[in-house]
């Protein structure tokens, strides 16, 4: 058998293995844009401790990420706790142990509702349809526990529902704690919270189940020894995970016992 020569030899040790890549999909409670400044950063930093690729693929809107992780299109995905139990190639990985998920209805400060009787036959505001804590939880709590009638009106992001209600073009409008403390002082001073839902598990971190489980495993490793440092903690919080941790199914069985099927509704 004829042997290598040396210099080849070297020449095979010394190039760089291709990394695979991976793509990431995030629920769009901010705009496109905002997303990518938020987890681009974190992406670079798992890229750089696995040795694989990570790509954010930014949906536009809840129903075209709905779509997307329904076909299965995303290898990693942040997605809200509903879409997960109804998810049926995820499987959970990592979420924030230092919270709950739970949903805010805001009015516009010195409109003088004061109550959700005052909501009867209004507009309100809601990012989409099947935002979890934004609106979910809040239509169910309305119609079922308070009897109260609406118009719901999609605006697409949360921060849209913000701005809608600040304008005066609904009466109210859903969204949830971190998305109304991350708004800008110019939004949020000029807003109230007339109303909290019940609280359940928060978004999970998931991955494609048709993955290497050793790929799953590299990035829980990864995320939960960004968690250990000052820096990469800071990048962490921006989503935000208070405290990153691990994920099982049945830490999701508050939301499954909330009954929402009646409210979800299915993306065309």
């Amino acid at each position: 058998m004829k042997k290598l020569a040396p210099l080849f030899i070297a020449t095979l040790l010394s190039t760089p293995v291709v990394a695979d890549t991976f793509t990431v999909g995030v629920v769009p409670q901010f705009d496109v844009k905002t997303l990518h400044k938020i987890w681009d950063p974190i992406l670079q930093e798992v890229s750089q401790r696995t040795g694989h690729s990570f790509k954010l693929k930014g949906s536009p809107d809840i129903p075209t990420f709905e779509k997307e992780f329904a076909e299965a299109k995303f290898d990693f995905a942040y997605m809200n706790p509903y879409h997960y139990t109804i998810a049926q190639h995820y499987k959970p990985l990592l979420r924030d142990t230092g919270r709950k998920l739970f949903g805010v209805l805001v009015v516009k400060k010195g409109s003088g509702i004061n109550s959700l009787e005052q909501l009867q036959n209004s507009t309100i505001a809601f990012p989409a349809p099947n935002a979890l804590g934004a609106s979910l939880m809040i239509r169910g709590e309305l119609k079922e526990i308070y009897n109260i009638d609406f118009t719901p009106k999609y605006v697409k992001t949360h921060s849209s529902v913000y701005l809608n209600t600040v304008l005066g073009r609904t009466l109210s409008g859903g969204g949830v704690q971190k998305t109304f403390n991350n708004q800008k002082a110019e939004i949020k001073d000029k807003l109230e919270i007339l109303h909290q839902t019940q609280k359940v598990s928060p978004h999970p971190f998931v991955y494609k189940a048709s993955l290497p489980s050793n790929v799953a495993e590299q990035v829980k490793a990864a995320l939960l020894n960004m968690a250990q440092s000052a820096d990469t903690q800071a990048l962490l919080a921006k989503v935000p995970f208070k405290k990153i941790g691990l994920a099982t199914d049945a830490d999701y069985d508050d939301v499954r016992r909330l009954n929402l099927e009646r409210y979800y509704v299915k993306p065309n």
